[in-house]
């Protein structure tokens, strides 16, 4: 049985650094996905986009 859950890497919105790694449901969420998270680079949260 195929699951709905995929991995997707997490960018930061202003340094483009690859932060974060988790997965989503597919089925509940086929748009692209956007969190405010702590980027370690920027030294504050910022929006944390989904990349390929």
């Amino acid at each position: 049985m195929p699951s709905n859950r995929v991995k997707v890497t997490l960018a930061c919105s202003e340094c483009e650094s690859r932060n974060y790694n988790m997965t989503k449901n597919r089925q509940k969420h086929p748009e692209r996905v956007e969190y405010r998270k702590y980027c370690r680079r920027c030294g504050k949260h910022t929006m944390h986009k989904e990349t390929k």
